[in-house]
């Protein structure tokens, strides 16, 4: 992101904003009194027209605002409106004028070339000291070309800007939060049936139909992907509809291997929180140096507390308490870096000493309840497994009941995979997310940023007299002829 000026003369200030508007890669900043008079002449022909403005529109030539009121086009005096409200914010020098704002570095020469042909120019500045830009999160930008790689970080863009807005300063977490919510709600929804229909539903999102369905669109590259993890999952635990038999068990069976399935949840949990404070340590460094890197608990202090302790729970649940020593060293290390850092931020003396040692308590707890919150993985994929059980039982018991059993059973199967594919869909939705939130988003954020707003408004052009005339035909062309040469 860089910081801009859009500087023009005064008589071409108009047209390079209506421009900047239509192309919508410039936020402006809104500064001064922001022409008040101008605002408040619109807007009293707005509450004249007594109905609500639609969508703003900007016209591309300078509009007669009685006309609009006339004719009713508050759409039109919505988009002076906001017009009006920058050509106010605008510094004037002379017969020049500048509005500072921002815009993406990728998208500075093009906004640029485009305002240079109304007499405008798009001026580079130095960021100011202090001041975070705004932050636009890697394909989130819809009104960018569809790249592939762009259309999917753009479908787990929502996964990361419902929690917050990334600080400026931060690494981007939308590819990666994407592909670890999947893989969580995978091994929940593990069945290859129900992830094949998953899939299905996607491609349906993908079609943009029913139209209903139209604004889900974007997200059928999240939905795929989730799909795609439960069939992987299904796979390896041999579910399709249940366990019908229809998949070999290529790593195992969830009912028949509970305790492996919870063991396996729990190591993966704690593979994604070591990841989680690599990604802080970075955060924390580009958001405040070496020191925010070291003494903070989403960073090197909290991740030798986080690997001192698994060290000593893995050496203890291996059999190997000699190995213990070495992480509770690792450990006793993260917790001195962690209270130098907390009790800094504390008023001192004895009451800041116990505020350090209840904080310190706190990180050590929420370690160990983080590591066995991924247990839910595993609780929630049993489940998934248990209800598949259920209704393939149920299914198998009916139908060696003759004909009436057989359509009773087709019944039970479809009526039951339906309620456990809608039941365990939203449960595992909501359970990844509560993981990525509450463990990993805690661990990479420590403030927030501010979002990217560019203007952008669509502008109503006005047609070429001389398009609509065209060039005169050969007859008319002859009979000119003589007419041209005397004038030439």
């Amino acid at each position: 992101m860089r910081r801009v000026a859009v500087v023009a003369p005064e008589k071409a200030l108009r047209e390079s904003l209506v421009r900047i508007a239509e192309a919508g890669r410039v936020e402006i900043d809104l500064a001064g009194d922001g022409g008040p008079e101008a605002r408040r002449r619109v807007a009293t022909r707005l509450r004249r027209l007594r109905t609500e403005p639609g969508p703003a529109v900007l016209s591309e030539a300078l509009p007669d605002l009685d006309a609009l009121e006339r004719e009713g086009r508050t759409d039109l005096l919505a988009g002076e409106a906001q017009l009006e409200e920058r050509l106010g914010s605008a510094v004037r020098q002379g017969e020049a004028a500048a509005l500072a704002g921002w815009c993406p570095e990728a998208e500075v020469g093009a906004t640029a070339a485009r305002i240079a042909g109304a007499g405008g120019a798009l001026v580079v500045l130095r960021t100011p000291r202090g001041v975070d830009p705004p932050t636009l999160l890697s394909g989130a930008d819809a009104a960018t070309p569809g790249h592939p790689g762009r259309t999917v970080r753009r479908s787990f863009t929502p996964l990361v800007s419902t929690y917050g807005t990334v600080p400026y300063a931060d690494l981007d977490p939308t590819l990666p939060a994407g592909i670890v919510y999947a893989v969580m709600f995978g091994v929940m929804f593990g069945d290859a049936g129900h992830g094949l229909l998953l899939v299905a539903l996607a491609l349906v999102l993908r079609t943009g139909r029913p139209r209903r369905l139209a604004p889900l669109r974007p997200l059928w590259p999240f939905v795929a992907g989730a799909g795609l993890a439960a069939t992987l999952a299904g796979v390896a635990y041999g579910e399709f509809f249940g366990p019908t038999g229809v998949l070999p068990v290529l790593w195992l069976a969830p009912l028949e291997e509970p305790m492996r399935l919870l063991a396996a949840a729990v190591v993966l949990g704690a593979v994604l929180l070591a990841f989680a404070y690599a990604v802080g340590i970075v955060n924390r460094w580009r958001e405040g140096g070496p020191a925010a890197a070291v003494y903070s608990t989403t960073g090197v202090a909290g991740a030798a507390l986080y690997l001192g302790l698994a060290a000593v729970a893995g050496c203890v649940w291996l059999g190997e308490p000699a190995f213990a020593a070495v992480g509770a060293a690792i450990a006793v290390g993260g917790l001195a870096l962690a209270g130098a850092g907390l009790y800094a931020t504390t008023a001192g003396g004895p009451g800041g000493a116990v505020q350090t040692g209840i904080q310190l308590l706190d990180a050590m707890v929420r370690i160990g309840s983080n590591v066995v919150s991924f247990a839910r993985l595993a609780a929630f994929g049993l489940t998934h497994a248990a209800l598949g059980a259920i209704v393939w039982d149920g299914t198998k018991a009916l139908a060696d009941r003759g004909p009436v059993g057989v359509a009773a059973a087709l019944l039970v199967f479809l009526a039951g995979n339906a309620l456990a594919f809608v039941l365990e869909a939203l449960v595992a939705g909501v359970q990844a997310l509560r993981l990525e939130y509450y463990e990993l988003f805690s661990r990479l954020f420590e403030g927030e940023g501010r979002p990217f707003r560019p203007w952008h408004l669509p502008v109503e052009h006005v047609p070429d007299p001389a398009a609509d005339i065209g060039p005169p035909a050969a007859g008319e062309a002859a009979r000119l002829g003589p007419a041209r040469e005397e004038y030439s």
